[in-house]
């Protein structure tokens, strides 16, 4: 959903050659229409569609249980939007201008990271009162499901797999999102803050100050 004639047609042109179907819409209000019935596998979203804006549609998306992979695309390299489109369950974030193919790389790895990679077939983990199936990519705290990005998801297992073992924000980000060099920091401390957040008392993770993060042995 793209607003900007040329950014927009660039897009679908980087998109389809690498072989994704298309669907275009330039507002807000077609857009969160055409996600929820066309189902699409991911959605690429600017943040300042006229109508309704990428956040809100994310926003709504997540409330009614659409967990649809979501990339914003936005002209502002303003930490404040990133984190709030972080905070809103988006899986990725790229800046105007950006290479296409830059675009369509983030596509296929947040489209990797929803469908499973080489850890589906792992046994299940668990770790406390948290239970991770990544063969079902799902999550249980207590016993009780909770809905998890797929980004949100992989640095769950990703901690998970090596109980106790101290990760660094740039080891997350190269093992999780895999562009350790296009991405920030902050990018690891809000996802983790969602996971906690969705977790609740049942929250495995721990932050080691100066160093990074772990999930209780």
């Amino acid at each position: 959903m793209e607003d900007e004639p040329a950014i927009a047609d660039l897009v679908r042109l980087y998109l389809t050659r690498d072989g994704f179907g298309v669907h275009l819409e330039r507002d807000g209000e077609a857009g969160l229409s055409a996600a929820r019935r066309l189902r699409p596998v991911a959605c690429v979203l600017d943040i300042a569609l006229p109508g309704l804006p990428g956040t809100e549609i994310c926003r709504r998306l997540r409330e009614a249980g659409d967990w649809t992979p979501v990339i914003f695309l936005t002209a502002r390299d303003d930490e404040v939007d990133r984190i709030v489109g972080l905070e809103l369950g988006a899986d990725d974030y790229v800046t105007k201008p950006f290479s296409p193919r830059e675009l369509v790389a983030r596509v296929r790895a947040v489209l990797r990271r929803s469908a499973g990679g080489p850890e589906g077939a792992d046994r299940q983990r668990v770790v406390g009162p948290v239970t991770l199936d990544p063969a079902r990519r799902t999550v249980t705290a207590a016993g009780s499901p909770v809905q998890l990005t797929s980004t949100e998801f992989d640095l769950l297992a990703h901690l998970m797999a090596r109980p106790g073992r101290v990760f660094t924000r740039e080891e997350l980000l190269a093992g999780v999102w895999g562009y350790a060099a296009h991405a920030g920091t902050r990018t690891v401390d809000v996802h983790v803050a969602q996971v906690r957040a969705k977790l609740g008392p049942a929250s495995v993770i721990r932050t080691h100050r100066g160093v990074g993060y772990a999930v209780d042995a």
